[in-house]
């Protein structure tokens, strides 16, 4: 069977382009280890001053900053200043519109199964930072 064919019987994707697209640069900026690291070190943790995810990293300020300002850039990071620092946060708004809709797309209210393991969806009802 020709392959145009085969794509043409194969049953459409329930999940939007948009929704794809965005996953896909949010997982390729989260394909760093360092990147990771700082998500998940300031999901666990709270707010932090740079200078603490340095230490963390063992990284150099200019490199933790710039993986900072990429974070920032894909609003999964906040920040305040005060004076001459800053600190940052986890910004989950994003990422959890990104999960509201894919679970929307799929029709699935609040989980996927991906055969031994599933995912499972729920927004907290607290306050957003």
């Amino acid at each position: 069977m020709p392959p145009a064919a085969k794509k043409k019987d194969a049953p459409a994707l329930p999940i939007s382009d948009r929704t794809i697209a965005s996953l896909t640069q949010h997982f390729k900026l989260l394909a760093d280890d360092s990147r990771l690291r700082i998500l998940l070190t300031l999901a666990r943790e709270g707010e932090m001053h740079v200078s603490a995810l340095c230490h963390m990293l063992g990284q150099s300020q200019p490199a933790v900053s710039h993986h900072l300002t990429l974070l920032r850039m894909a609003n999964l990071v906040g920040f305040r200043r005060d004076g001459k620092f800053n600190y940052y946060r986890m910004d989950a708004s994003l990422l959890g519109d990104m999960l509201e809709r894919l679970f929307a797309d799929t029709g699935k209210a609040s989980q996927l199964s991906f055969g031994e393991f599933s995912l499972t969806f729920s927004r907290n009802t607290g306050r957003r930072r």
